[in-house]
Order: C-alpha cells, then sequence, then structure tokens
C-alpha cells in the first residue's frame, strides 16, 4: 500500500537544492531506520539548545529519551529533530562544486510528554529495539522506579522535510573538465566491529546471538 507523502508545509518546502528534495514518507522512514541517533533542537530559557540523543519510532510517532532533569525533555513546546547519515565526500575539480553525498531528515512539531505507563513503556521499548533488536527481551526490562525517573517524548512524524544527494561531482561538463584534475567520490562507510565484554563478566558468559550477528554489517 503506498504511503500518504509528506506535507509541503511553509517549515518543511525545499527552498535551496530543490532536486534533492523527497516528499516521500518511504524515505523518510529509511533514513529514521538506518540510524539510532539524532540531535534534538529546542529553545530552553530563550536560548536554542541541540542535544544528541537516541531515538526510536513507530509509524506516526519519533520516541526521545532521557533523564526527568533533562531541561530539553520538557515537552509541551515546538522542536525540531534532524537525522543525518554521511555517504561520501564529492570531490570536484573545483572547490566551490565540493560536496556531500548524505541522507538527511528533519521533523518538526511539538513534543508530547508521555505520561500513559503502557504507551510509555511501549516507545521505550521501541527505543530499545531501533538501537538493537532483540535486546528488549533479553535484558532486565525496566523497573517502576525507573520508568518514573525517565522522560519520554513523543514527537509526530506527519510534518518532516527530507534531503538526499547520490552521484559524482556536478562539474563534468563544465570549463574546470578541462583541468585534468581527477575528481569523483570518496565513500564512506561505517561497520559494527567485534563486541567488547565488560571485564566484570565471568568469562564463559557468551555474546548473545541478537549482538553477535551484527559484526561485520554495515550501519547507517
Amino acid at each position: 500500500m503506498a504511503l500518504d507523502p509528506l506535507p509541503d508545509t511553509d517549515l518543511t518546502r525545499h527552498r535551496r537544492l530543490r532536486a534533492q528534495g523527497s516528499l516521500d514518507r518511504a524515505d523518510l522512514n529509511a533514513i529514521l531506520d538506518a540510524g539510532f541517533v539524532c540531535h534534538l533542537g529546542v529553545i530552553v530559557e530563550g536560548r536554542p539548545l541541540v542535544v544528541p540523543t537516541v531515538y526510536g519510532r513507530d509509524e506516526r510517532h519519533l520516541y526521545l529519551h532521557g533523564s526527568v532533569a533533562s531541561r530539553s525533555l520538557a515537552g509541551g513546546t515546538p522542536v525540531c529533530v534532524t537525522v543525518t547519515h554521511v555517504d561520501g565526500l564529492v570531490l570536484a575539480r573545483s572547490v566551490f562544486e565540493h560536496g556531500v553525498n548524505y541522507r538527511s531528515a528533519m521533523i518538526h512539531g511539538e513534543a508530547r510528554k508521555v505520561t500513559d505507563p503502557e504507551e510509555k513503556r511501549e516507545g521505550l521499548r521501541r527505543l530499545t529495539e531501533h538501537a538493537t533488536p532483540g535486546q528488549w527481551s533479553y535484558a532486565r526490562r525496566p523497573s517502576r522506579k525507573e520508568l518514573a525517573a525517565t522522560t519520554l517524548l513523543a514527537l509526530s512524524l506527519e510534518e518532516a522535510s527530507v534531503k538526499i544527494r547520490t552521484g559524482p561531482p556536478e562539474d563534468g561538463d563544465g570549463p574546470d573538465a578541462e583541468l585534468g584534475l581527477w575528481a569523483g567520490v570518496l565513500p564512506l562507510t561505517s561497520v559494527w566491529g567485534a563486541p567488547a565484554a565488560d571485564p566484570a563478566l565471568p568469562v564463559e558468559t557468551p555474546v548473545p546471538e541478537h549482538i553477535a550477528r551484527r559484526e561485520g554489517t554495515r550501519y547507517a
């Protein structure tokens, strides 16, 4: 079933590099699913604050969490959340034409503090599973005291902006093509390494399969 396109609003409208913009909600979901760290931008005491944090999602919401003492998680105020993946440097014949191959999403809205206990637990489950699938079932789950010490924000995915750049430099058919200089893309990839055990673990404690199988796989 086709997903509804992202809305074109004053906040999400692409005013520059429009060809790199996308209104495809599947592109938004793919960008969110490829990572687990976002940057939360919010005004705190009259000043902008940008906080890196992990996230999870369902079909309608992005979930962010932190300490109840965190000033950035007060909720009830407009926020902007960004997720970016860098796929390579675009190295052109002139410095002016250099760029980056990337995938990025920017989500606008008013963050809502989750107070319903079941929604809060489900949001934290999604956040945990988003970063490490299988971990919610493997590890001890939050106690009532730990849940009380945790703030969970829900941000609607309705108003979002997506941009994606791929491909080589764009000066291959211009005057600089006659310079005889190398131009192209320097790809950037990240992979998960070998799990490093806590030194306090008994030596016979095995690495669980859901963690071990990620070794050598690509991140983002």
